[in-house]
């Protein structure tokens, strides 16, 4: 099964993008994703329940809605910074915090998954948040 994940901040890339891979393939799983909770760190994420949701976002669209955890964002920016040598950003880490999470479940089902996402952002305004000390 494919995969595509994206984070909901304007929902561009993710309405786009879903509509665009499903007229190719329309057994592709679009899959949105959203900070768990309103009050959150992730910059440019929307928690939809308590934003102003945007005129183009259709929630029909995704096969799947997820919840991504704050800390663990913050935590996969810095296991990607060192391990993977990625400087990414906050919500970039929250697009692979939720592909990993698809993963493990596809794992555990015995399933093989082909899981594709976008990084919408670096590390570079973020650096000096003291997430990168704690931990």
């Amino acid at each position: 099964m494919t995969h595509f994940v994206a984070g909901l901040g304007t929902t561009g890339t993710f309405m786009g993008t879903t509509r665009r891979l499903k007229e190719h393939n329309p057994a592709i799983q679009g899959v949105s994703f959203q900070p768990d909770s309103p009050f959150h760190g992730l910059e440019g994420l929307k928690h939809m329940g308590s934003a102003i949701v945007p005129a183009i976002y259709n929630p029909h669209l995704a096969d799947r809605e997820l919840e991504v955890e704050t800390e663990a964002s913050y935590e996969m920016a810095k296991r990607l910074a060192r391990e993977e040598g990625l400087l990414v950003g906050v919500s970039a880490a929250a697009a692979v915090s939720a592909c990993v999470k698809i993963a493990q479940e596809e794992a555990a089902a015995g399933r093989r998954a082909v899981i594709v996402t976008v990084l919408p952002d670096s590390a570079e305004k973020y650096l000096s948040e003291r997430f990168w000390e704690e931990g």
